[in-house]
């Protein structure tokens, strides 16, 4: 397993019944790039991320991502599509959100200090497969 420069939690920070205040732990993210898994809905969690900078291309196999930009800006790129269209940027600012299928390969970035939620299977290894 490759060792990625990413400070990723999974524990679930908040059980079902508790007020979720987003902004203390926003404003406690010291690290470039990190994600916390905030709830579990179901057989989903919803994740934040606080990040500045560029994640490695991967893909999700099995599972499905949503992205939604609470602050800063996103980028998703896309590689080239099976049908062999060119890849693309995808742009997301605040109250912007967007799914990436399974299968497809991305890259995510944020060129400035960017606030995400993530929604996306409970077993997804965020580094992809």
């Amino acid at each position: 397993m490759t060792d990625y420069p990413y400070v990723t939690h999974l524990d679930v920070r908040f059980p079902a019944l508790e007020k979720i205040d987003l902004q203390p732990v926003i404003d406690g993210v010291k690290d470039q790039w990190w994600n916390q898994t905030l709830c579990r809905v179901n057989d989903s969690v919803v994740r934040m991320g606080v990040m500045q900078g560029e994640y490695h291309w991967h893909k999700h196999d099995g599972d499905d991502e949503f992205f939604y930009v609470i602050e800063g800006l996103f980028l998703i790129d896309l590689d080239e599509r099976d049908d062999g269209s060119p890849g693309t940027v995808i742009e997301l600012g605040p109250r912007q959100g967007y799914v990436v299928p399974r299968g497809v390969m991305h890259r995510t970035r944020a060129p400035v200090r960017t606030v995400i939620l993530m929604v996306e299977n409970a077993g997804i290894v965020p580094t992809g497969n």
